[in-house]
């Protein structure tokens, strides 16, 4: 997992619902949360509702949510910008949509797998990385956010959450066969 008090990596991506472009510079200043994410992966779409939820819960919180796609849209077309902008409205989601074609962000973030969570403080460090609930598609628990509700209410109460975090579980990253071997 990517160690806390990480600077929030620099990136500049397209929006897939607006069609602008969203920079980290944008961030700055706010907490903000970046969920690697993709419209394919059962995991995710065991949350999708719950991260329309979790958007609103941030936007009414002056957090800062971001979404971005991170797997190869050549071998998985479902999770390139078009479909990205139907899911996007489809689930009602208030926030940006962003699409990471050359997989600089998910290998600036170390990310695994979809869903993985990122939370930075107001100076830009990494303060949570991990699951958005205990919520899996194959238990009972309910769809929370729990995690990063916590850890957002942490930041917003001015502490630190506890760094006793757990790893997001879901599908694996698709890669471009040309960062496989870089990894």
């Amino acid at each position: 997992m990517l160690p806390l008090d990480t600077p929030l990596p620099e990136f500049s991506l397209p929006d897939t619902v607006s069609g602008r472009a969203l920079s980290s510079r944008e961030l700055g200043g706010s907490i903000c949360l970046l969920a690697i994410l993709c419209n394919h992966c059962p995991y995710v779409v065991h949350i999708r509702k719950g991260l329309a939820e979790l958007g609103r819960f941030c936007e009414e919180r002056g957090v800062r949510m971001v979404g971005i796609s991170v797997n190869d849209a050549t071998t998985h077309p479902e999770d390139g910008p078009e479909k990205m902008k139907e899911v996007a409205k489809k689930e009602c989601w208030t926030f940006p949509y962003l699409y990471d074609a050359s997989q600089d962000i998910a290998r600036a973030l170390r990310a695994q797998c979809t869903p993985e969570f990122y939370v930075f403080d107001a100076k830009g460090l990494l303060a949570y990385r991990g699951q958005m609930d205990a919520s899996r598609p194959s238990n009972d628990t309910p769809v929370t956010g729990s995690d990063i509700r916590a850890a957002v209410q942490d930041l917003l109460d001015g502490k630190r959450p506890s760094p006793d975090q757990k790893a997001s579980a879901g599908c694996s990253i698709k890669w471009k066969p040309s960062w496989l071997g870089s990894r």
